[in-house]
């Protein structure tokens, strides 16, 4: 009897390892069949609509003046916001980690709001605001300043949506090394700024820069909240992904996709940086 029930009990176990089997193997393929639905053939694609007249053709968008003009509003949106959201997120994210203070979990949510939020909703606060018959628009138009419809109101909507990656990445690093190395330092006779950029800057480096990577990425690549308070102007306010949409309104598809490409190689680069500063994390926790 004991014989009989041992065997059967493997029996069973075979049985149940061998439905486990299949289990994970149906998930991975779940998994692949879905991302490749969402992102790699719709990748892939995109690339065949840029070249498949050849090389040629694809080069020639690149000569465009609408074409360039987009790329150099996408860069000096970039070149600005990336450097305040910087500074802000240093300063929140010191803030918020090194100190307890009433309404603290209140400012967290305020500045994780970009992210819950649509971004056209965002562009059309700062309409509503800003706009000739905005609350503060009225006093700028008075002064013969343009907000909405040109570069400023554009800052406004990048320096919104790419506001919390550098304070997100950075207060989990700062509450990890923790003040004990700040402290030490200050006991010493080191000064506050002596103390920032020998102690906490090089704690906090690769968090930072993950941080200014993602916000960088947000930046170049926003489209809804732009797009409502540019006014998509060719030549005048019109970014990249902008110039991706009204080139493929126009029937110009060959430089819609090859604006496209470049988008996508920015967001590749963004992801090899992206895995390199994770690498250099996980060996500095380690």
């Amino acid at each position: 009897m004991k014989n009989s029930t041992s065997v059967d009990t493997l029996v069973h176990q075979g049985r149940d390892k061998k439905q486990s089997n299949w289990i994970p193997t149906v998930l991975i393929g779940l998994s692949i069949a879905y991302v490749s639905l969402i992102i790699y053939i719709p990748a892939v694609n995109v690339f065949h609509q840029a070249f498949h007249k050849g090389i040629e053709p694809f080069l020639s968008n690149f000569g465009e003046p609408a074409f360039l003009n987009a790329v150099k509003v996408t860069l000096l949106l970039a070149l600005i916001v990336v450097p305040i959201n910087t500074v802000f997120g240093l300063c929140a994210a010191w803030s918020i980690a090194r100190h307890q203070f009433p309404g603290r979990t209140l400012l967290l949510s305020i500045i994780d709001l970009p992210l819950s939020i649509s971004p056209v909703v965002a562009g059309l606060m700062i309409m509503l605001l800003y706009g000739n018959q905005g609350w503060f628009g009225t006093w700028f138009k008075a002064q013969g300043i343009d907000i909405v419809f040109a570069l400023p109101g554009m800052i406004l909507a990048t320096a919104f949506v790419s506001m919390p990656f550098v304070v997100r990445e950075v207060i989990p690093v700062l509450e990890e090394a923790g003040v004990d190395q700040e402290e030490a330092a200050r006991t010493l006779g080191a000064s506050d700024w002596q103390i920032f950029w020998r102690v906490t800057l090089p704690n906090i480096r690769w968090g930072l820069m993950y941080g200014v990577l993602l916000t960088n990425a947000r930046a170049m690549g926003e489209f809804g909240a732009v797009s409502v308070v540019s006014g998509n102007v060719a030549n005048v306010t019109q970014t990249l992904p902008l110039f991706v949409e009204e080139a493929y309104k126009d029937y110009n598809t060959e430089a819609a996709f090859s604006a496209a490409v470049l988008l996508a190689l920015l967001a590749a680069v963004t992801l090899v940086l992206k895995e390199v500063l994770e690498s250099k994390t996980r060996i500095k926790d380690q």
